[in-house]
């Protein structure tokens, strides 16, 4: 109960962070295309630029973590072979060499 009442109070906060944002940033900004032109309010240019980076973040992040979940499974699999050689060789008898 309490969690949700956290979160539903950090995504109020989130929200009126957002609006109070837009408004203070509401001026029209011009974004050149090589082709065309558009006027946008500032406050969009800035959100889209961070959702991209966030994008981007994740996107490296995925990458990273798939990669090292790809090792992980070929690191247990050398070991799984390594213990079975192990058993295998504590099964050989010892000889005395005298």
């Amino acid at each position: 109960m309490i969690k949700r009442i956290v979160l539903l109070l950090f995504i109020v906060l989130v929200v009126l962070f957002g609006i109070s944002f837009s408004v203070l940033n509401a001026e029209l900004v011009t974004l050149d295309y090589y082709f065309s032109k558009i006027e946008i309010p500032l406050s969009i240019v800035v959100v889209t630029a961070l959702a991209f980076g966030v994008l981007l973040g994740i996107s490296a992040s995925a990458l990273i973590a798939l990669k090292s979940r790809r090792e992980l499974s070929r690191l247990r699999k050398k070991l799984k072979s390594k213990e079975l050689e192990v058993s295998n060789m504590r099964a050989i008898p010892v000889q005395d060499l005298r």
